[in-house]
């Protein structure tokens, strides 16, 4: 998709990613609409690049659809929406309160169900539409030290893979962006364990919006943020119970960091 004067909605748009990939939009000349909890930081973005700020709670469906309609109202149908908003609160299946379960899969999978019921009749009338997903590697691999988000996420690329296939043939493409390590306040300290054990190669969110807007433009399904990625999955489908024993070893190497915080390097 050339998004030249293509109508965007970006959730997730104060920071990071969505900020990056708004700006990045915004260059290649689509009319860009942010959306995010945070309101004010939105609108600061979407005042540098001329573009709209909507203060939205994407884990709300009504959020979601008002966000829509404002959208429409102001630009016309949309024509790409991405769905890039997201959390990473929890951890253990023993330790995390079922509260944050049901906030992480209200933000992290049905604002994506809730985006997609809101665009998709529109995009079929015009057999044309983008839908753009936000996971993260781990949603293909998995995550240490935090299941809600490994689970949400993976429930993230079942999604994006459905509506692919699905879709396809009636003129709608769809984009998975699946990233390691991206220097976003979700990331956290980038010297922590988690990060220098599994994190992979981090990237800045400039390089990333870069990446998603070349996969757009090519109509390309599976948006990687690094070559490594790709030898890691290639390891887990090939030999799944050697990937397992694999990660099981850098779990531990995780627990010893974090027993021994003074430690200069995690033991490869």
């Amino acid at each position: 998709m050339d998004l030249a004067d293509k109508h965007a909605i970006i959730t997730g748009g104060a920071s990071g990613i969505g900020a990056a990939t708004a700006r990045e939009f915004a260059r290649l000349g689509a009319r860009v609409v942010l959306a995010d909890v945070n309101g004010d930081g939105a609108q600061a973005v979407a005042r540098a690049i001329g573009g709209r700020a909507v203060a939205c709670d994407v884990g709300r469906e009504a959020d979601v659809n008002a966000l829509v309609a404002e959208a429409e109202r102001a630009n016309g149908p949309v024509d790409l929406f991405f769905s890039n908003a997201g959390i990473a609160t929890g951890g253990a299946p023993l330790d995390t309160d079922i509260d944050v379960w049901d906030e992480q899969w209200q933000v992290n999978v049905m604002a994506h169900v809730f985006a997609v019921r809101a665009v998709l009749p529109s995009m079929l009338e015009r057999e044309s539409g983008y839908l753009l997903h936000t996971a993260s590697i781990a949603g293909i691999l998995t995550s240490h030290g935090n299941l809600t988000y490994a689970v949400t996420k993976h429930a993230v690329v079942g999604l994006a893979e459905w509506l692919s296939i699905t879709y396809h043939d009636s003129g709608i493409r769809v984009s998975l962006l699946a990233p390691l390590g991206v220097r976003t306040p979700m990331l956290g300290d980038s010297s922590s364990a988690f990060t220098s054990n599994a994190a992979g190669p981090i990237k800045e969110p400039e390089e990333v919006a870069r990446m998603v807007s070349d996969a757009v433009y090519a109509e390309r399904f599976l948006i990687l943020t690094d070559p490594i990625a790709e030898t890691w999955m290639a390891r887990k489908t090939s030999d799944l119970e050697r990937w397992l024993n694999g990660m099981r070893r850098m779990q531990a190497r995780i627990a010893g960091q974090r027993e021994s915080p003074g430690s200069d390097s995690p033991a490869r």
